[in-house]
């Protein structure tokens, strides 16, 4: 039985000034092929937030146009606001409140998914915990945050050999080098800057991710 078809984890810019450009922005990205969820994520690479009150505007603003089409939206790290956004879950990472707490906050149809760096462990914990997907990487090079691991592509395989419960592949990520991560058995592709400062810009950029696992799918 083939594995399932990869399929995109947009992620937003880590800084959004302008909310009504970037809103249209992201309707063409999301025009341009399928994307399975957005995760906002506002946050330097020093990780400092922006005032709650600027993520709820981006949020009010984008979060129907996503739903609209289809795609699934997340909040990082953000239980709270994402209840109050009408977000469709929450994604948390290791220094973040614990799987059980999220889940508690969002209730039980929400997604909750858990970065998992490039720990086996972390991830089965996470699993138990009820998580909807883990997090691996950063498997390449980013300028989005200072990773504190980075994975191989062998813990794609591992863990698609092992459990269930849905991967995705996440850091540095480009049309240029997402075809290991596929290959290896990722269920999604986490993708922020290779979308939004793609050298054709967002529509070609998802265009090509979608090509790319339109073809190792076939």
């Amino acid at each position: 039985m083939p594995a399932p078809r990869c399929r995109l984890y947009l992620i937003t810019p880590p800084e959004i000034a302008d909310i009504a450009a970037f809103s249209r922005q992201l309707e063409e990205a999301l025009d341009a092929g399928d994307v399975a969820s957005l995760q906002i994520r506002l946050k330097s690479r020093e990780g400092v937030s922006p005032p709650d009150h600027h993520i709820l505007e981006l949020g009010r603003h984008i979060i129907p146009r996503a739903q609209d089409r289809g795609v699934a939206v997340l909040i990082n790290d953000r239980a709270d606001l994402a209840l109050e956004l009408g977000a469709d879950g929450v994604h948390i990472g290791q220094s973040d409140m614990p799987c059980a707490q999220a889940r508690k906050l969002v209730g039980p149809e929400a997604i909750v998914g858990v970065t998992c760096h490039d720990s086996r462990h972390l991830a089965m914990e996470a699993g138990e915990a009820g998580a909807d997907y883990v997090a691996f990487g950063a498997f390449y090079p980013t300028d989005t945050k200072d990773p504190k691991a980075r994975a191989e592509a062998e813990l794609l395989t591992w863990w698609q050999e092992m459990m269930e419960l849905p991967c995705v592949a996440i850091g540095g990520i480009t049309t240029e080098n997402a075809r290991p991560l596929v290959e290896a058995g990722a269920d999604f592709l986490a993708v922020s800057a290779g979308v939004w400062r793609a050298p054709d810009g967002p529509g070609a950029a998802i265009r090509a991710f979608n090509a790319i696992f339109d073809a190792l799918a076939a």
